[in-house]
């Protein structure tokens, strides 16, 4: 009888081993088939600075999180979503998130928008700091639309690309522009130029169509574009140096087990000091590209057409100021200080 009861038993055992290693099986095959991949997009090109940002990133995620967290990254809008849409496509869970263009997401919060008012920082450090300042309220923006901050980039200061040179203020009139924000476009308009907001796969085909013959850019966005085809002159007015913002959907992020979050959000960490460390050469390495496709810049610009754009500046940096609050004007008149 003491034979048959050890048999007996012994089956038992068994099946608890096999049930234990299959459990170890499936947990440790758990990462692989639990990857979250998010897909995220940007209206500009690989090569731009906001494209760098996003292969940079993903690059980091992939490596922090052993392949857990992956980018599928869209470049050039080919999912068709402009920076202004991009808040409803992630809400729709057409994508993750992206990168987009600051100014074109003041529509979501006017705070969005203050890194494009003219004239307000003139180097990359006060650009900086002017952006430390302002991202609690930056994050605050977002959050409330459900949407999580994962890093800035800052743009190399934005200037004017026409198909002409541009001697003085008097020329501003001849421009039919397009202006990267409302309000740029205000701006423009107020200083004689007839301009218009227009996301960048909308001012190119005005642009090819002669409907468009001067551009609101840097020359990082206008170098990514090859605007030289169509707008051989560039002047260094030294408009704005503007950001994108890179994010992704709060409930997305919120998904990940509390170890991820962090090394997601260290990865992002990781990605916006090296896009500031890009930033230092990028206006140099940008120069030397246009002229070597024929781009003639201007630099420093004509003093009465600098002149003609601060006047013109004056009455929508207010009109902002009334719409964004004290806090976001706290940061612009301490910005205005440096």
């Amino acid at each position: 009888m003491l034979p048959d009861l050890l048999l007996s038993m012994r089956f038992p055992v068994k099946r608890i081993r096999a049930f234990v290693i299959l459990v170890a099986l499936l947990l440790t095959a758990a990462p692989a088939t639990a990857q979250v991949t998010w897909r995220m997009t940007t209206e500009y090109p690989e090569n731009n600075i906001s494209g760098i940002g996003l292969v940079t990133f993903a690059k980091h995620v992939s490596e922090r999180t052993n392949g857990f967290v992956t980018l599928a990254n869209a470049f050039d809008n080919t999912l068709k979503i402009n920076s202004g849409e991009m808040p409803r496509a992630a809400a729709d869970g057409r994508i993750a998130g992206g990168d987009a263009f600051a100014g074109a997401l003041s529509g979501i919060d006017p705070v969005l928008g203050l890194s494009t008012l003219p004239f307000l920082v003139q180097s990359v450090d006060v650009a900086r700091a002017t952006n430390a300042r302002a991202r609690p309220l930056y994050e605050k923006a977002l959050a409330a639309r459900g949407l999580k901050l994962l890093y800035l980039t800052i743009w190399p200061a934005t200037g004017l690309w026409s198909d002409r040179s541009l001697a003085g203020a008097e020329d501003l009139p001849t421009l039919n522009l397009r202006a990267y924000d409302a309000n740029s476009s205000a701006v423009m308009r107020a200083a004689g130029a007839n301009a218009q907001f227009l996301p960048m796969d909308a001012a190119i085909a005005g642009l090819k169509e002669h409907r468009l013959n001067a551009f609101l850019t840097s020359g990082d966005g206008g170098a990514g574009r090859k605007l030289w085809d169509y707008l051989p002159y560039f002047t260094a007015i030294n408009y704005a140096m503007p950001i994108s913002i890179a994010f992704v959907r709060s409930e997305a992020f919120a998904e990940l087990s509390e170890p991820m979050q962090r090394e997601v959000l260290a990865a992002a960490a990781e990605t916006e000091q090296s896009q500031f460390a890009l930033l230092a050469n990028r206006t140099s390495e940008n120069y030397a590209r246009m002229r070597d496709n024929g781009v003639k810049i201007a630099e420093p610009a004509p003093p009465s057409l600098v002149a003609a754009l601060r006047s013109a500046a004056k009455d929508a940096i207010a009109a902002w100021e009334a719409q964004a609050g004290p806090d976001a004007t706290a940061i612009v008149e301490w910005a205005k200080q440096q």
